[in-house]
């Protein structure tokens, strides 16, 4: 091993033999690496680095981190680089893998003493013996378990933790094994030890019972640790070590048992005061029962059946009566609502419609089920949830008043939301009454009976109790469908109790307009809708913050509504759009910035065009906010939606936010940038709708393109996008922007062919086809180097149809638009293939006619007739050989474009397009953006849709003639069946 530079060099075998010299050297380096200088720091890590596959380095490690006289921050670096070997290096078939022999030394010395006295250490230090099991356990280190179950059973305290933090440690870790003889190893394991698994918990858990009164907190606390980890090595066995739990007695016997020690120590709770580590640990540990049943209940379902009797009884009765008064908390009230709900929803419990179709097993769960949901139970849940847990509480009204917009987003689903009360209320309350809903319904109709007209706004709790009820009755509207006249709910009860302004009444303005949201899409006439508009005008302008981000939510739930009408909207739109950019510059907190935005991206992209007159004020502020958000890369990702919808509102007139978008657009998809991994995809969403709505080319927008070459190497999922980019700028300029940047995008473009999927190649070639159609003569010489590939995929017969399409239609752009490169491209192509270039024609003719099935767009298949009928006339042999091919294609082509005239009776090409007056669009239509203008000109001057191809056939049929003489001719066109001859004619007829 290589000491540090001024050492002497060690030999291997000098490590392996004398530790105390080695560990010295390392531990200096060691100590060097825990240094804040960096000067001293990395040359020390360099130096680990090397040594980490140096036979001997782990040995010396041990050494170090169990010599607990040497610094804490050196053993803590020992232990972590240790953990990370055995990642690297502890597996048989690893590079530099650890021999065997210093293995079993490892082993050895990892478990002959648990006295580690830091806590942090011996965690690190159960994690990587567990590491270690994980690969060793049971065949190489069938020791392990017996140490840690003697080394459990020893009086001394510290001792005797650290043993069973590693016992827990090695369980989770064996536990988590997937593969099928794993399983079988941990069953195996786990029916061996879960009798004394049990007895340990249960030695543990009656000490720490004992020891509550005496009111020593060191001595509970090491107690309730024990018992707490005892737990823990269970909870893996229960759910993960047996295969039919159920049929294991000792199994049944604990699962059954939770439900009396959950009792207890819910009772201990009384006696240990509210603010301490005791109270937390104990906290823990009721919560760990509850994950117990909720893991077994998740894993077993059939097992648990026996189980979900007592299980309701008990979580009911702590969480909807009053024996829970005084010892419950939050998380466990939680924790047994989830219980209940599991219950309700468990598909293994439901029969089938059926019933003779569902098992014996499901029936008898859902026997219990229904034995247990009574109606006065069911009514008491209901009522109990309503009444009870819907209310808001004191804190959240301080925090309303407060801090309105935290309080916003901790009602919509804030980092905590899903581990708290409210939320797990509301789920369990839309469980419940959906499972139950025909019993249920009567009591909420009952309860909003009672709750008619208007509410004294002295009586808060009358106030609350009534939020509640309509909470209840805005989560369950699917299942109210036909019990609630909304539409006369609205009008009668809800309308005027929104224009109700006491300060009091706020939680009610909010929760009226939080309802019509509930309902808009379940149940709301499209003629009251001008009302909802009018009441939300006024309460965008309501003096309370939460109301108004409450009415914002309803209205992007209003305009985003499948019956949403654009006329019933307009009028109030000015009014609308400028309440909610004042509520965008009014609130602060990132979150609800992001949500104010998305309204606003909502009515843009419902009015879209309609927006233009009132978009200045915040075309004005999104640069300041965009600045202000460089640290918030979602509240970027915000802007950039907002700004696609709004470059589609604007249409052409996005031009003027240039100065600010394009600098965005540039941020956005330059992947050299950090901020690129999270507004990558918003940003090329909103470059490929600026150019879509770009009226023309500008140097600083051609100037963006430069970030393609990196995001076409990237080869991602954005792939596609960036594909409708490149086009986009064809489009828009081609001759331009093909000779800036056409040498860069073929080279990527010869790279992706190689590697890239069928889908992508596709992809590359229709950028190139584009090329060709909009610069017949640029397009071919730019993408020169990859014609050659287009034109061997055809003369070997491309197996992929999708693809053997897309080198035609390429091909068929070259011969139709650009004849002389057509024919350097066949020199150059004979040349390769060491042909004759009349030969290799014939070759590509005859696959080309071979192939012609394999394209199915009606724009390609005419686009073949025509390309193949402009090699006529010729008096050569080959073309003249490959005649009846030609015609077949050609009649081919007339039978998809012609359609006849019934007035006259004579066909026409379907295809032909003219400068005609736009059509009208609709209002369920997008207006044409500039890039659908452009192609429509473009269109007009492509030959598929300016050149008849049933004229076109005469023509290059009468050259032909005129060229052979009618002799020639007619012997040239006895090679056709005489059927599509017959067919020709028809087509013809009238020339």
């Amino acid at each position: 091993m290589v000491a540090v530079v001024g050492t002497s060099q060690l030999g291997t075998d000098q490590v392996s033999m004398d530790l105390n010299s080695a560990s010295t050297v390392v531990l200096q380096v060691l100590t060097q690496a825990t240094s804040q200088d960096t000067a001293v720091l990395k040359p020390a890590e360099e130096q680990l680095k090397q040594w980490e596959t140096q036979p001997g380095f782990y040995s010396v490690l041990l050494n170090i981190f169990t010599n607990h006289t040497l610094d804490i921050n050196v053993r803590w670096l020992a232990v972590l680089y240790f953990k990370h070997g055995i990642d690297r290096y502890w597996r048989r078939v690893a590079p530099h893998a650890l021999s065997e022999e210093e293995k079993t030394t490892l082993r050895a010395g990892l478990i002959t003493n648990f006295n580690e006295p830091v806590n942090q250490i011996a965690t690190q230090i159960a994690v990587l013996i567990a590491k270690v099991a994980r690969l060793d356990c049971p065949r190489q280190w069938p020791e392990l378990i017996p140490t840690l179950i003697e080394s459990v059973k020893v009086q001394d305290d510290l001792r005797q933790h650290r043993a069973l933090l590693t016992f827990y440690h090695v369980t989770k870790t064996l536990a988590s094994k997937r593969l099928a003889a794993d399983r079988k190893l941990f069953y195996d394991l786990a029916s061996g030890i879960y009798n004394f698994a049990c007895s340990l918990w249960n030695h543990h858990t009656d000490t720490f019972l004992q020891q509550v009164s005496s009111g020593n907190e060191a001595v509970i606390l090491s107690s309730l640790e024990r018992t707490l980890l005892s737990l823990k090595v269970l909870r893996k066995l229960t759910v993960n070590g047996f295969v039919e739990p159920h049929k294991n007695m000792e199994v049944m016997g604990f699962l059954h048992g939770i439900f009396e020690r959950l009792k207890q120590f819910l009772e201990c709770s009384r006696s240990i005061g509210t603010d301490n580590v005791c109270r937390d640990r104990l906290e823990k540990t009721i919560i760990l029962f509850t994950k117990v049943l909720l893991d077994f209940l998740d894993q077993h379902p059939f097992s648990f059946t026996p189980l979900i009797q007592r299980s309701l009884e008990f979580s009911v009765s702590y969480v909807f009566t009053e024996v829970g008064e005084g010892v419950t908390f939050e998380r466990f009230i939680v924790q047994c609502m989830n219980l209940i709900k599991m219950i309700v929803k468990n598909y293994a419990y439901k029969p089938s419609k059926n019933f003779e179709d569902s098992s014996p097993e499901t029936l008898e769960a859902h026997k219990i089920k229904m034995a247990f949901f009574t109606y006065p139970t069911l009514t008491e849940i209901c009522r109990r949830l309503v009444s009870h847990y819907f209310l808001l509480t004191e804190e959240e009204l301080t925090m309303w008043e407060e801090d309105p917009e935290g309080f916003t987003v901790e009602e919509t689903g804030g980092d905590s939301w899903k581990y708290s009360l409210r939320p797990c209320t509301e789920v369990l309350f839309i469980d419940i009454f959906h499972e139950y809903n025909q019993t249920l319904t009567p009591v909420l109709l009952e309860m909003m009976q009672t709750l008619q007209g208007p509410t004294n706004v002295e009586d808060m709790n009358a106030l609350l109790i009534k939020d509640a009820v309509y909470n209840a009755v805005g989560l369950a509207a699917y299942e109210l469908f036909d019990s609630v006249d909304f539409d006369q709910w609205f009008k009668n009860q809800l309308l005027p109790e929104l224009q109700v302004i006491h300060n009091r009444y706020k939680p009610l303005r909010r929760r009226v307009i939080w309802l019509i949201g509930q309902w808009i899409s379940v149940k709301f006439k499209s003629d009251l809708r001008p009302m909802l508009y009018e009441a939300i005008c006024n309460l965008l302008q309501d003096q309370d913050l939460v109301v108004r981000i409450e009415t914002a939510t309803t209205l992007k739930l209003t305009v985003d509504d499948f019956e949403f009408r654009t006329d019933q909207f307009l009028p109030y739109l000015e009014t609308m759009f400028t309440l909610l950019f004042q509520l965008l510059q009014q609130v602060t907190e990132c979150d609800t910035k992001m949500h104010v935005l998305h309204v606003l991206s909502c009515v843009i992209e419902r009015v879209n065009m309609q927006i233009r007159p009132y978009v200045g004020c915040l075309v004005q502020y999104l640069p300041l906010l965009w600045k202000q958000s460089e640290e918030h890369n979602m509240l970027r990702c915000a802007i950039l939606t907002t700004l696609i919808h709004l470059v589609q509102g604007l249409g052409a007139d996005s031009k003027n936010l240039y100065p600010f978008l394009l600098p965005v657009i540039q941020l956005s998809t330059d992947v050299s940038q950090p901020p690129h991994v999270y507004l990558l995809e918003d940003g090329l969403e909103l470059w490929l709708v600026t150019l879509e709505n770009s009226p023309c080319i500008t140097p600083e927008l051609l100037r963006i393109f430069q970030n393609m070459s990196p995001l076409l190497e990237l080869s991602s999922e954005n792939l596609r996008t960036c594909f409708k980019i490149i086009n986009g700028y064809i489009f828009l300029s081609s001759t331009e922007f093909l000779q800036t940047y056409a040498v860069g995008l073929c080279q990527s473009f010869c790279e992706l062919l190689k590697e890239i999927t069928t889908e992508g190649q596709v992809q590359v070639l229709k950028v190139v086809e584009n090329a060709l159609k909009v610069n017949p003569i640029l397009g071919p010489q730019m993408f020169q180097p990859i014609l050659p590939y287009v034109f061997k995929g055809i003369i070997e017969g491309e197996r992929y149809p999708v693809v053997m399409s897309t080198y035609l239609g390429v091909m068929g752009r070259v011969l139709l638009q650009n004849t002389s490169f057509f024919s350097s491209l066949l020199n150059e192509m004979a040349h390769k293939f060491n042909q004759e270039m009349d030969q290799l024609l014939g070759n590509m003719i005859e696959m080309w006619v071979d192939r012609m099935d394999n394209i199915t767009q009606p724009e390609r298949r005419k686009l073949s007739a025509l390309a193949l009928l402009s090699l006529l006339p010729s008096d050569n042999s080959v073309i003249q050989d490959k005649f009846c091919g030609i015609i077949n294609i050609s009649v081919e082509g007339l039978h998809d474009v012609m359609t006849e005239d019934p007035e006259t009776g004579t066909y026409k090409d379907c295809m032909l397009m003219s400068h005609l007056e736009e059509p009208k669009v609709t209002e369920d239509e997008e207006p044409p953006t500039e890039q659908d203008k452009r192609k429509k000109m473009l269109a007009l001057k492509d030959p598929v849709h300016m050149v008849s191809l049933q004229q076109f056939i005469y023509e290059k049929l009468k050259a032909q003639q005129e060229m052979l003489g009618e002799q020639g001719f007619q012997s040239l066109m006895e090679t056709v069946d005489t059927e599509i001859v017959t067919q020709l004619q028809e087509f013809l007829q009238g020339f």
